[in-house]
């Protein structure tokens, strides 16, 4: 069963940062599609299954940014 959630990134101001976040939380094994809004700071994730506050924060925090609660 597919789910989509949509998660708000404190810190992203360029391409780049788009790159890495979209890098790390699409490494993570349940992740099917990761899809960034620079502008709202949104990230939308399609997944097989939810996944927990602690794996996506780590996956943000990997990326160098910041999730926010």
């Amino acid at each position: 069963m597919s789910t989509t959630h949509v998660y708000r990134v404190n810190g992203m101001t360029c391409g780049h940062c788009v790159g890495a976040v979209t890098r790390e939380v699409s490494a993570l094994e349940p992740v099917t599609d990761v899809r960034v809004e620079l502008e709202t700071g949104d990230v939308t994730v399609e997944s097989e299954r939810p996944l927990t506050h602690d794996e996506i924060a780590a996956a943000i925090d990997e990326a160098g940014y910041e999730l926010v609660s």
